[in-house]
């Protein structure tokens, strides 16, 4: 209590009278923040305006526009609280698109139309040949625009492929069933196996075949979108059981059994 007018207020309204009086800008007005953080090496003046973002300046800390907050703050510093900035894109947009199986396969180019901001849009997409269930397609600066007048979002192509009567994909696999006799399935056959590509292959069922059976046909299945390796074909083979029998059916089968069959 140095100072003359202090000690009179002291004198005058107490201890607790004056220490009421105080305000923060009294308690801290000589108080140089600068020296202490430049006596740890802190930079002073440029550490303070490390972490306030450089408020004092004409933009925020992290380049945003600036929103003054409420007065009497600690310490007597007006804080600002940060908005985005102009460099924030625009949000991304989802949209899913289905195609066939052989689309899938071969490639092919869709033209999509989607609403933006209650416009509608249209882009064409190209689809790869062997693309997968689920992958997805970016079409750069086709999303929402930015409200802060940076770049707009991306535009996301989610693949789905419609199921097939035929053949059912996994990866780079294809797999189909068909179906044989019993007596094929005792004595062995040939069989046709219907391709993507319109082709008809042969394949051999060797005798005693369990139903159920996978066989498999190398290299017949999708090019990978990745590595250009192609994928396998996976003939499942159903063997079926005639569910009448005729007279003359029924005693070959008594026979067979006699045999040991």
């Amino acid at each position: 209590l140095s100072d003359p007018e202090k000690r009179r207020q002291y004198d005058m309204f107490g201890a607790e009278g004056f220490h009421q009086r105080f305000t923060q800008e009294d308690i801290f007005r000589n108080f140089d923040f600068s020296s202490i953080f430049s006596e740890f090496g802190l930079g002073g003046d440029d550490f303070i305006s490390r972490i306030f973002g450089g408020m004092g300046a004409g933009t925020g800390g992290f380049g945003g526009r600036r929103k003054r907050c409420q007065q009497g703050a600690p310490f007597g510093f007006d804080f600002y609280s940060q908005q985005a900035g102009g460099t924030q894109k625009g949000q991304d947009v989802t949209l899913e698109l289905t195609i066939s199986l052989e689309e899938s396969i071969r490639g092919t180019e869709k033209l999509i139309t989607y609403q933006l901001n209650g416009k509608q849009e249209r882009v064409s997409v190209k689809i790869p040949p062997g693309i997968e269930e689920g992958k997805k397609l970016r079409l750069a600066g086709k999303g929402q625009p930015s409200p802060w007048g940076g770049q707009p979002g991306d535009l996301y192509i989610k693949i789905r492929i419609a199921p097939h009567p035929v053949f059912r994909r996994e990866k780079n696999d294809l797999f189909l069933t068909r179906h044989i006799k019993l007596s094929e399935a005792l004595l062995g056959t040939e069989i046709s196996v219907p391709t993507l590509n319109g082709k008809t292959l042969k394949l051999k069922v060797p005798p005693g075949i369990q139903s159920h059976t996978k066989m498999r046909l190398k290299n017949q299945g999708v090019k990978s979108l990745t590595n250009g390796n192609k994928g396998d074909m996976y003939v499942e083979i159903v063997v079926d059981l005639p569910k009448q029998l005729t007279p003359e059916q029924k005693k070959l089968v008594e026979k067979l059994a006699q045999d040991g069959l």
